[in-house]
Parts: C-alpha cells; structure tokens; sequence
C-alpha cells in the first residue's frame, strides 16, 4: 500500500524538478539576453536620425562648400543607423548593414546635392566601414547590458553627440578640442573629412584606430558580460586613443 505513495511522491518530486528546469534558466537568462525591440518607436528612432534628419541637413545645406560638412553630416547617419539599429535589434551585424546602407544611401544624396566631391570616395568608404562597426558595437553593448530599453540609452547618445558635432561643424572653435577628442562620432567625423578632402588613409590613422580600437574593447565588454571588469578596459581604451586623436589630429 505505500508504493502507490511514494509512486505519487517521485511523480511530484519530478513535476516540480521539471518546472524549476522550465523557470530557471529563463529567470538565470533574463538579464543577460535581450529580446529584439518589436516596438515601432525603436526602429522609428533608428529611421530618424540615421535618414530623416541627415537627408534634411543635406537639403538645407545644399549650397555649402563640397565637403565642409559632409564629415559631420555622414558621421550622424552612420551612427544614428548603426548604434540606435543595434541597440533594437539586439545584433551587431544588423546595426553594421544599416549604418553602411545608410551611408551609401546618404553618399548619393550627397553626391546629388554637390555636397561630396567626386573623387576619394573609396576612402571615405573605408572610414564609413570602420566608423559602421564602431557605434553598431556600442549599440549592442547596449542591447547586451540593457536588453529591450538599450535603445533608449541609443537615442540619448546618438542625440548628445550629433548636437555637438553640429555645433562644432556650425561654429567652430567655439567648442573646446578636449571636449571634442573625446567623442567617437567626431573621430568618424574628422576621419571622413580627411578622405574626402584627398588626405591619405594614414593621415586619418589616429581617429581611424580609435574608432577600431574603442569598437573592439566595446564588444570585448559586451562578449564577458555581466562581468564588470572589462569596462576598466574600455575606458582606458577610450582615453588612451582620445589622447591619440588630440596628438595626431585628422587634417
């Protein structure tokens, strides 16, 4: 008569074991993956500053010198797309195609409007690409720490530094150089100038290894968390390579 008892007790020790097998690694996973934002604000983010905004600023800058404000204007779109487009999708390849489909998109609108010279084009595109991956990398490392609200940091970052290299394209010296060494969207920025201005790929090296060097200590971060070690690692990085950009300035 007790078999039928414990029977009934290993059924129910195995239902529960099951169910904490179900729960567990869901509540274990939860603040280390992330879900794709499904939202359409998020990729309405992504369409606004990686488009909208910089295909308005080339209509309304149409009869500027070639190339004066190209750098910013194409460092906006890249970063826009490729850092707010990861942070959505949770993925760095996705955020990386659209800041490059981005570009060519803004490159020929560019190039329509006289705003792009027509030469030194293929370099600009190699600073485009190294630009690409760097803020698609901050975008999933926002995607990684935050999960579906690492868009939101996105838009915030992608906001403060677009403004201020629209301020330093509109007025410059009014910024500080300290200020502005800091700012990975600059480096793109002085890096897409310099290539479209005919200056060599080695001329624009520094905020070209910045770019690549905070983009690999970026996804160094995001590939160990939630270790928070790495970030010790990250921002030495930045600073070190700020430093380098203040030395080696883009021509």
């Amino acid at each position: 008569m007790a078999a039928p008892a414990d029977a009934g007790g290993l059924g129910n020790a195995r239902s529960t074991s099951l169910a904490l097998l179900r729960t567990g690694p869901a509540m274990t996973l939860l603040p280390h993956t992330h879900r794709p934002a499904t939202s359409r604000p998020a990729w309405l983010a992504t369409a606004l500053a990686g488009v909208v905004v910089p295909a308005v600023a080339i209509g309304l800058l149409a009869d500027a010198p070639p190339g004066l404000v190209a750098g910013p204007i194409l460092a906006t779109g890249l970063m826009g797309a490729g850092m707010i487009g990861a942070a959505a999708a949770g993925r760095l390849w996705i955020g990386v195609a659209l800041a490059l489909l981005t570009g060519a998109g803004l490159v020929l609108s560019g190039r329509m409007a006289g705003l792009l010279p027509p030469a030194h084009l293929l370099p600009a595109a190699f600073a485009m690409l190294v630009a690409s991956v760097s803020f698609a990398a901050r975008g999933a490392l926002f995607a990684r720490s935050m999960a579906d609200k690492g868009w939101w940091i996105a838009v915030a970052v992608v906001a403060g530094e677009a403004a201020i290299i629209a301020t330093a394209a509109a007025r410059p010296g009014d910024l500080p150089e300290w200020l502005l060494v800091l700012l990975p969207a600059q480096w793109a920025s002085a890096a897409i100038r310099a290539a479209l201005g005919g200056a060599s790929t080695l001329a624009a090296g520094a905020p070209l290894l910045a770019l690549a060097g905070t983009a690999a200590a970026t996804l160094l971060v995001a590939r160990l968390w939630p270790s928070r070690w790495p970030y010790l690692v990250m921002f030495t990085t930045w600073l070190a390579l700020s430093a380098l950009v203040w030395h080696n300035p883009a021509p």
